[in-house]
């Protein structure tokens, strides 16, 4: 389609506000123009009215109008600010000056543009820009608009020759400025809700680039990195147009009108090209960085070196060799002069796995020049190229920057092209930090840590490169990512057990995690089918590792020591049957000397008591958790109730403590016989007791004193838990946030031989156990125990669940049961 020049003839006569603003909306509404075009298109007209403005006010000689910054470059979105300096050569009076001012600003700000200006001269101008960096790389793209030219052509020379003469001290200042941005915004190569500008990889950064260029020390790779800009600026334009604001921030809840606006299929896809778009930037901003790094210690040398060799040239840098057709030159690992890339298939991985090995960067000309002459690799794969591949993997922190070089220049694609469906792939889950591809490098750095655990490294590097590696496919992702690594560790040159082996963890990574938070481990029925899913005590052993590096990987909601000890309790366990011994069931587990202490108090008194204790997880759960740092970790308290049984615990404990603000962090629930703790009775499992474990949402904890009262009334009626938190969260109204997905419960098949298994997932929020308490007690099931589990904004629960006779629940009644737990959840 041709584009048309939306400005008429009227419009170019009006260079009022009126005319101007109508062209501009005309230019922002229409479907010609969109990306550069439009830009640029936006810039000009808003050059012609600026230059209608600055005439009508009777410029005096010495005076020029100059764009500067974003502006100045030509790049104006919908909702950009107007960076603009009023330059004068300080002949005019200054009230003629401030006059002419005021007819330039005060126009713009009737029409509602936000506009960023200053008035100078050439010589202000120079020292406020040596003051100030930000104002010096906005004149880097000063651009003339009206007046005199010369004048403008002046400051321009002047600047640009500034910044070359301070570029040794500026630079250095630039890159400190961009640290710290990128500190304070996040990586946008991982952001789920970016800021396009600000965050690392953002147009700050592409615009930084620009200034490194302009200094003449060190020029930023330019493959890609112009469409990489032009990308975020057009998501930046659709953003303006889809909100009408200028904001920078990709909310969630305006990806898919964005998308949408810019024929994308998807708020996936829209994010997952910001994502390429920021890696682009991200990867040039390290490699300009180092090489200004380079070019500036070699600076500070070659004077000294001189002096030392009576004034020669100096000598040739020197070359360490660290692999064969690998050497160290200048801080960066490079190809050796007798390398030839085309003969050898296994140079990339070998020259990795050296960079990494050595915690140094991948020279960015070692890259290419292997990207573009390196022949595939056979199928299946030399045993050299595998265990280059296993060597960069176990190299630790030093893998990921390795890893994202390789990655940037095509080479990870190519040696596994099943990478190319989890690469910059988002996750919609604030649990996860990192994309797929990103968290697959972070298991293997994690898991790296842990191979002095396991018999068999490789295996455990290699199953937390693949364990995702199914995501992006239909169905569970588990389920695709064991037919991939089947495929992928063939490949690479695995023997059949291997590949078996490899398969068994990437189909079971989740296994031993999912079952330890949300089963009861003293259910036989658990233990064995864990075991039979595993197989071996060497699995069991890679599993565990690749269990505790996936989580630590994910981010910090995923993992504590506390998880740590559950699974290692799980893992015992199951070893021991794998190892030929039965699984203990639960009536083979006696309470402590501190629960039969409470039981009897409870059966005593008639009512409920219970135990706080505060805890910081670290010593003994890490001792638990094999491998553990044992590092203290706040945990909250353990809170032990014994209640005589009656209907209604659960919900009235889940209540009390929502009431009180405290998180649900795990609970169980079990009925103690009389008989075990040493009371002559006939009647058995007539004291309730739960073990919870529970932290304050913010203050203190509340007494034990308060929280036995408060629980006290529940049981007996008189405290309405549920009208409390109705006026706790009218007083307290949630802020509105994005659309979380509908609850979900279901019947885990094969869950229990003693049970049946109904699972919660669903939305946390206070009170949240209290609601599903009271729905299971409405459908008239007793609860044996509650396994809760919490991943971020995610609670994952099981209730184990039995009739009034404490026999299975049958199938439609079970399925009744979670349908109606659901409905009440929902309501």
């Amino acid at each position: 389609m041709t584009s048309v020049d939306v400005r008429t003839e009227s419009d170019s006569e009006d260079s009022g506000p009126s005319g101007y603003a109508a062209a501009r909306l005309r230019l922002l509404q229409g479907e010609a123009r969109s990306g550069p075009p439009r830009r640029s298109a936006l810039a000009d007209l808003t050059d012609d009215w600026l230059t209608g403005l600055f005439t009508a006010a009777g410029a005096p000689r010495g005076a020029s109008l100059v764009a500067v910054g974003g502006y100045g470059r030509g790049e104006l979105s919908p909702r950009s600010d107007l960076d603009l300096l009023l330059l004068h050569d300080g002949s005019a009076d200054a009230g003629e000056v401030a006059a002419l001012a005021d007819r330039i600003w005060y126009p713009i700000w009737d029409l509602g543009l936000a506009l960023d200006h200053s008035v100078r001269t050439p010589v202000e101008a120079r020292k406020t820009a040596g003051e100030d960096l930000k104002v010096q790389l906005g004149l880097l793209d000063a651009r003339h608009v009206v007046g005199d030219l010369g004048l403008t052509a002046g400051l321009r020379t002047a600047v640009l020759a500034d910044w070359r003469n301070l570029a040794p001290k500026r630079l250095p200042e630039l890159r400190e400025l961009c640290e710290e941005r990128a500190e304070r915004q996040g990586e946008l190569s991982y952001l789920l809700e970016p800021d396009l500008k600000e965050a690392r990889g953002g147009l700050r950064d592409a615009t930084a680039l620009r200034a490194v260029a302009a200094s003449w020390l060190a020029d930023a790779p330019r493959e890609g990195l112009a469409d990489a800009r032009r990308r975020l600026l057009d998501v930046r334009d659709a953003l303006h147009l889809t909100t009408g604001r200028a904001t920078d921030r990709l909310a969630l809840q305006e990806q898919d009108q964005v998308a949408a606006d810019l024929g994308l299929l998807d708020a996936d896809t829209l994010l997952r090209q910001v994502y390429e778009a920021a890696r682009t930037v991200s990867y040039a901003s390290d490699v300009t960085w180092r090489e200004v790094s380079r070019v500036l210690r070699s600076r500070s040398v070659r004077p000294r070196l001189r002096a030392m060799l009576g004034g020669g040239k100096g000598a040739a840098a020197e070359r360490s060799p660290l692999a064969e057709g690998v050497v160290e030159q200048d801080g960066e690992v490079v190809l050796a002069r007798a390398a030839r890339p085309e003969r050898d298939p296994v140079l990339p991985l070998r020259a990795a796995a050296a960079a990494a090995q050595a915690g140094l960067p991948l020279s960015l000309h070692a890259v290419r020049r292997m990207a573009a002459a390196v022949r595939p690799l056979p199928t299946p794969w030399p045993a050299e190229a595998r265990e280059q591949l296993v060597t960069l993997l176990g190299a630790g922190r030093p893998t990921v920057e390795v890893w994202e070089a390789l990655e940037a220049e095509g080479l990870i694609t190519r040696l596994l092209p099943d990478w190319e469906r989890v690469r910059c792939r988002p996750q919609r889950n604030a649990v996860h930090t990192w994309t797929v591809d990103r968290h697959l490098v972070e298991t293997a750095v994690q898991a790296s840590e842990l191979t002095r655990r396991v018999g068999r490294p490789d295996l455990l590097l290699v199953a937390g490169l693949l364990h995702d590696i199914g995501k992006g496919w239909p169905g569970d992702h588990s389920v695709a990512g064991e037919v991939i690594a089947r495929d992928v560790a063939a490949r690479i040159g695995f023997d059949r057990g291997d590949v078996a082996v490899l398969a068994t963890l990437v189909r079971h990574h989740l296994l031993l995690i999912e079952t330890a938070t949300r089963r009861d481990l003293d259910d036989p029925a658990t233990v064995r089918s864990v075991a039979e899913a595993v197989g071996s005590l060497g699995t069991l052993e890679l599993l565990h590792a690749l269990t505790e590096a996936d989580a630590l990987a994910t981010g910090p909601a995923a993992w504590s020591a506390w998880r740590g000890s559950l699974v290692a309790d799980l893992v015992k366990r199951v070893g021991a049957v794998l190892a030929g011994d039965e699984p203990e069931g639960a009536e083979d587990v006696a309470p402590t000397a501190e629960q039969e202490r409470l039981a009897v108090e409870a059966f005593r008194t008639g009512g409920p008591v219970l135990a706080l204790r505060a805890q910081t997880e670290g010593a003994a759960a890490g001792a638990a958790a094999e491998g553990g740092t044992g590092d203290p970790e706040p945990l909250g308290v353990e809170l032990v109730i014994a209640v005589p049984d009656q209907p209604g615990v659960l919900s009235a404990v889940a209540g009390v403590l929502a009431m009180h603000r405290l998180a649900v962090r795990t609970a169980e629930l079990r009925g103690v016989g009389l008989r075990a703790v040493g009371l002559p009775s006939g009647l058995e499992d007539s004291v309730l007791l739960l073990n919870w474990r529970v932290a304050a949402e913010y203050g203190s904890l509340p007494q034990a004193a308060r929280l036995r009262a408060d629980l006290v009334r529940a049981l007996d009626g008189s405290l309405d838990i549920a009208a409390r938190l109705a006026e706790r969260d009218a007083a307290y109204p949630r802020r509105r946030g994005t659309v979380a997905p509908p609850p979900r419960v279901t019947v885990a098949s094969a869950g229990s031989r003693l049970a049946t298994v109904i699972e919660v997932r669903a939305q946390d929020a206070p009170g949240l156990l209290h609601r599903i308490g009271r729905a299971l007690e409405a459908a008239g099931v007793v609860v044996r125990s509650a396994h809760v589990s919490t991943l971020g904004a995610n609670a994952v629960d099981a209730f184990y669940v039995t009739d009034l006779e404490g026999k299975l629940l049958p199938g439609e009644r079970a399925a009744g049961v979670a349908r109606g737990v659901e409905g009440a959840l929902r309501g």
